[in-house]
């Protein structure tokens, strides 16, 4: 009796997602300058031929790593901002949100001290336009709706985007997370709050 194959796309994917599952760990928990691509590769049953094709090298692979947590991250922001009652309030807890995740080990690690430092500013990295089109375009609503001033939507995503990053890395970078978290939330929800107008802010 002739066993089925697996379609050779399934086989890829199932692949790529050993590797990155195993570097995820290697990354949480030594860090990517101590983590051994043989390791995570024998930890994976797969051979470095394996990771050299289908990432390039390591420094690809905490990329793909990096990809992963990032779309995790949304989905988690998604849920977040879905149990606020209004569109302000989504807006600024989405954005809390990020910074707050900054406690988490995996992501302080990964994203916030390890990706800077191998893959350069996030300002650039491949998933920055897109959170900078869905900051502009709730900004754009709010000032429509009359929630904040007369603002360039876009010019602001980019200063609140900069400092809720820039928060986000001093807390996972700080001595004390949790108390470094607390200053940060506090003084960027008074940064947020700044952008309102008189009428939203007493109401």
């Amino acid at each position: 009796m002739r066993t089925a194959h697996k379609p050779r796309s399934e086989m890829i994917a199932e692949t790529r997602a050993k590797l990155i599952a195993a570097a995820r760990r290697a990354f949480a928990t030594v860090g990517y300058a101590n983590a051994s691509m043989d390791d995570f590769t024998a930890e994976a049953g797969l051979t470095r031929g394996a990771l050299y094709h289908h990432f390039g090298d390591k420094k690809g692979l905490l990329e793909a790593v990096i990809a992963e947590l990032d779309a995790e991250m949304n989905e988690r922001l998604c849920v977040i901002s879905a149990r606020a009652t209004d569109r302000w309030q989504r807006f600024v807890d989405e954005n809390v949100g990020y910074i707050e995740m900054a406690l988490e080990p995996e992501i302080q690690r990964i994203v916030l001290r390890d990706g800077p430092a191998i893959l350069g500013d996030p300002s650039q990295w491949p998933n920055a336009n897109a959170c900078i089109t869905s900051i502009t375009g709730n900004l754009t609503a709010l000032k429509e709706e009359g929630v904040v001033g007369d603002i360039d939507p876009e010019a602001m995503a980019r200063i609140v985007s900069g400092a809720s990053l820039y928060a986000a890395q001093w807390i996972a970078n700080a001595d004390d997370p949790h108390e470094t978290s607390k200053k940060a939330v506090k003084s960027f929800r008074a940064l947020l709050e700044g952008l309102r107008v008189r009428d939203n802010q007493a109401a």
